[in-house]
């Protein structure tokens, strides 16, 4: 074979291989991630998002580091209390890289090294505090294992954004106990509710008694009023007919048989009252007896008719 040929084809090989190599160091970096390269064996530089090319034999990729945030559960884990009571607490840890060189270079497993971490912070925190207040003070401790934790992983390029407990369970009999104290509280409630509906029942009925009370004495006291008034007016009407009668009469200049008439029948009014004594004068046929007789019985029987004006 022409030696030239041999040339062609060694030199075409290597332009290929060359080629091949060239493509595979180009390197494209997707959002949300980062790439650590290290040369020769020592870190290099942080590829962001992009289009890159690798140096054939002498860099590297150490790893890929990913941006977004990141949600690790922990299983429950046993955890006392400062009043001695054993319960079991597992937590979320959601956090996020913020320094991916920090992140490969600083820890040795960064997420095993966040989870024993988290267990260890924990158990300082619930040790600190009773039953009671590890049951109610949720939010509490969510604030200091996410300041404690985000304080401690700062040096790994990690940053904690929330802790959450996910659950706490006490032990069953503890549980149980608990249930109990709620039932009873449940039933106190009840209790005190059904007492303060009674007294208030109660408390409505003696008031619209009392009310139906006063306004059945106001309506006898205005029923009474009205009475004694319509009497008081009956009998204002009555003595100003009388008077009226008399005036008439006396202006009338009524003869001898007609005052003798109205004698006889202030006689027979006088008759029928409650007087034990009458007299009645011998001479009937005088009228001037039979008016003053009159006259003194029906003052006996009526109050005093006011005196009229005298006629002109």
């Amino acid at each position: 074979m022409d030696p030239i040929i041999v040339v062609l084809i060694i030199f075409g090989i290597i332009l290929l291989i060359a080629l091949i190599i060239s493509l595979s160091s180009v390197k494209i970096v997707r959002q949300s991630e980062s790439v650590i390269i290290e040369r020769l064996g020592r870190y290099y530089k942080t590829w962001e998002t992009g289009i890159h090319w690798l140096v054939p034999f002498f860099d590297r990729v150490s790893s890929k580091v990913s941006l977004k945030e990141q949600v690790v559960d922990y299983e429950p884990q046993p955890v006392i209390t400062k009043d001695n009571v054993t319960m079991q607490i597992d937590t979320v840890v959601y956090f996020q890289i913020t320094d991916p060189k920090s992140f490969t270079y600083g820890v040795n497993n960064p997420n095993n090294a966040l989870a024993n971490l988290t267990a260890t912070t924990l158990r300082n925190i619930i040790g600190a505090i009773d039953l009671d207040e590890a049951l109610t003070s949720r939010e509490l401790i969510n604030s200091k294992l996410r300041i404690i934790l985000d304080e401690a992983t700062d040096p790994w390029g990690m940053k904690v954004v929330r802790v959450e407990l996910k659950n706490i369970m006490p032990p069953k009999d503890i549980r149980d106990a608990m249930e109990k104290q709620m039932r009873a509280e449940r039933e106190k409630r009840e209790a005190i509710l059904n007492a303060e509906g009674e007294k208030q029942s109660k408390i409505l009925i003696a008031e619209g008694n009392k009310t139906a009370m006063v306004l059945d004495a106001e309506g006898k006291k205005l029923s009474a009023i009205l009475k004694a008034e319509g009497e008081a007016e009956a009998i204002l009407k009555v003595q100003e007919a009388t008077a009226e009668g008399i005036r008439l009469i006396r202006e009338s200049k009524a003869d001898s048989s007609v005052l003798a008439i109205k004698g006889f029948e202030a006689m027979v009014e006088v008759s029928k009252g409650q007087a034990t004594k009458l007299i009645i004068p011998s001479d009937l046929t005088s009228i001037n007896t039979i008016v003053s007789t009159a006259k003194e019985a029906w003052e006996a029987k009526t109050p005093e008719v006011p005196k009229e004006t005298k006629t002109k």
